[in-house]
């Protein structure tokens, strides 16, 4: 669990920093704008590896016991999430409207995962993305001028058909062979 907790500390702790304009700047100041850059892509990867590796190997221990149904709950939750995922790199209506839609997808995916699993090593997890997400989009309120925020332009509704077709291919390709491949472990019985 420690390797786990190690991981979730790095590499959402590098992704804080901007939440904290003077310790980026900071940073910048002391590394350069390219040196910041690589120093943050390196934490990144390091925390990612080591939070992977972490929970691959942390012990299960169950804390409570999911009904069944709750898998079909994440399933569902999952599609919009990838949708917003998706949304986040494509200007349009749903960018628009959810402001920060890959926050909203993180936030998706480990409420979705955090109703479906029930051990440890899940609830540390999916419930530390889930706190991260929250803070980060409370700060972006704080550091960020109300005219960003609201001239976020549509790209039209084409975008947003692209949006949901990508999110939908996206979703049934990691539901049916990357989740299994990935995590080790089958979404839907074969």
């Amino acid at each position: 669990m420690t390797l786990l907790i190690i991981g979730i500390v790095v590499f959402l702790g590098i992704h804080l920093v901007p939440a904290f304009p003077h310790v980026r700047e900071a940073l910048i100041g002391r590394l350069g704008e390219k040196g910041y850059q690589v120093a943050f892509a390196l934490a990144s990867i390091a925390g990612f590896a080591l939070l992977v590796w972490g929970f691959a190997v942390a012990p299960f221990v169950q804390v409570w016991s999911p009904p069944a149904w709750t898998r079909w709950v994440a399933i569902a939750l999952m599609l919009p999430a990838f949708i917003f995922l998706v949304a986040a790199y494509i200007p349009g209506g749903i960018k628009a409207k959810l402001k920060h839609p890959y926050l909203v997808a993180i936030k998706t995916w480990a409420l979705a995962h955090l109703i479906a699993n029930g051990d440890l090593a899940s609830i540390i997890l999916f419930g530390s993305f889930l706190a991260y997400a929250i803070f980060d989009r409370i700060s972006l309120k704080r550091r960020q001028p109300r005219e960003l925020i609201v001239s976020a332009a549509p790209g039209g509704a084409r975008n947003d058909v692209i949006a949901v077709v990508l999110g939908g291919v996206f979703y049934v390709i990691f539901l049916i062979w990357l989740h299994p491949l990935l995590i080790g472990r089958a979404v839907v019985p074969h």
